[in-house]
């Protein structure tokens, strides 16, 4: 017999095509559905199967050691200042991922990394217990151990009220007598947390100056929310579809895209041009090619506002001033509508703002006539 014809080890073929075959250890069969593991690896290369056993086996070990570790009593047991009660109940874990299924629909990916985020704090800190071995203490210490890590009082709030939602939803889903250790807990004030402002006229008036002098897809992009008010993932999410430039008023209409959603129902919109936006929405109109009014950002699949943000604010501190954000110019957009004496529900109609009565709600609202008095009026005197 030919020193080849043996097969490696784990392996045997079936139409020339070698199969990783194992049996499962007694102990272990309660996790299997069959007690024979069998896996094609796709190939008729003795050499390539031969490496290909070995990792298959490697990892089997490593992972049936884990299963008989994770049976085993915790070790000094008896020494635990309060022992963990046996519970049916889903973990944290598995709650997440009830919650991604449910809440998850049409999300964008940063819908579920932050909402993973915020549960691997928890469970870094705490470990992956059923979500009733939670208790008002261990969100304290859960509290506590964010602040050492130096964490601020926003994000600690962001981040418990991730962990309370996602609690929250197995509880309703699941209609489970148990109750949410993390609802109550008290979490500082930061009166530290620097305040968004708004951009100076001054500084405005250089931000305008140079759009025009730099004239390229970052400047327009600065420049289209520079009249019109909008939020950054917004302007960046742009097609070239909702600009409708040959209208008597031009404007945009702002809508969510799959790519893109809006923040609030409030934020659908139309927004008539003016001033310096109106010029970067002909310069978009001139010079792209795509679907998307900006591709650096935006494809089909998602919209990188954060990249945006990241590109626009490092340019216009050093065009405008150290504390000068592109945020700002949304709450200047703001204040020079109220200088202008523009009615306060005009103003959250176009800077898409929600909402503060059911009477704002009644009507079509403004029209674009109207609106675009007020937007020529602020472009003037700028």
């Amino acid at each position: 017999m030919s020193r080849h014809s043996k097969h490696p080890k784990y392996t045997y073929t079936k139409d020339n095509i070698y199969y990783f075959s194992r049996t499962v250890p007694g102990d272990l069969r309660c996790f299997y559905s069959k007690p024979r593991i069998i896996q094609s690896l796709k190939t008729n290369s003795a050499l390539r199967a031969k490496t290909a056993s070995k990792v298959y086996a490697a990892k089997l070990d490593d992972y049936w050691l884990g299963l008989r570790l994770k049976r085993l009593d915790v070790p000094a047991a008896h020494l635990l200042l309060a022992k963990i009660n046996s519970s049916t109940l889903p973990t944290i874990e598995e709650a997440l991922e009830i919650y991604l299924q449910v809440k998850g629909t049409d999300k964008q990916p940063l819908f579920y990394a932050t909402a993973r985020r915020h549960i691997s704090y928890l469970i870094e800190c705490l470990g992956s217990r059923p979500i009733d071995n939670y208790s008002s203490k261990d969100a304290t210490m859960l509290r506590e151990w964010l602040i050492k890590k130096g964490l601020g009082s926003s994000s600690l709030k962001r981040i418990f009220s991730g962990i309370k939602a996602v609690i929250n939803l197995m509880i309703q889903e699941h209609g489970l007598d148990c109750t949410n250790a993390f609802a109550r807990i008290y979490l500082p004030s930061d009166n530290n947390t620097k305040k968004r402002h708004a951009i100076t006229a001054s500084n405005m008036a250089k931000i305008n100056k140079e759009c025009i002098a730099l004239d390229d897809d970052i400047r327009w992009l600065v420049a289209i929310i520079f009249d019109t008010g909008m939020r950054l993932s917004e302007a960046a999410g742009l097609m070239l579809s909702d600009l409708h430039l040959d209208e008597e008023i031009p404007y945009i209409h702002l809508i969510p895209h799959p790519h893109r959603r809006l923040k609030t129902a409030s934020s659908e919109r139309k927004i008539p041009l003016v001033g310096l936006s109106i010029w970067a929405a002909k310069r978009l109109k001139q010079h792209s090619t795509r679907l998307y009014c900006f591709p650096r950002y935006t494809n089909s699949e998602r919209c990188n506002s954060n990249s945006a943000s990241a590109a626009i604010n490092k340019w216009i501190k050093t065009v405008a001033g150290p504390n000068d954000v592109v945020h700002g110019l949304r709450h200047s957009f703001r204040d020079r509508l109220r200088a202008v004496e523009a009615p306060t529900d005009m103003i959250d109609q176009l800077g898409g703002w929600a909402l503060k009565s059911v009477g704002q709600g009644y009507g079509d609202g403004y029209s674009s006539d109207l609106t675009s008095r007020h937007l020529q009026k602020i472009s003037n005197s700028s």
